[in-house]
């Protein structure tokens, strides 16, 4: 196994630690913070707070 295929799977690995963060983290927000009228478009729902938490988390370990 050469370098770049070292690399290749450790962004892997950093990338789907950082949804998974991400994801967690989105629901935390929903589950702690959230919207109870229901007019908040991402924390009256827990499916899209966990998208958004997961597409920060995907955006902050891309370099």
């Amino acid at each position: 196994m050469n370098i770049w295929d070292k690399i290749k799977r450790n962004l892997k690995v950093r990338n789907f630690i950082g949804v998974a963060i991400g994801a967690a983290g989105g629901y935390a927000y929903y589950y702690f913070i959230g919207c109870n009228s229901g007019t908040c478009p991402i924390t009256s729902n827990p499916t899209s707070s966990i998208l958004y938490g997961s597409l920060i988390g995907i955006v902050l370990t891309i370099k």
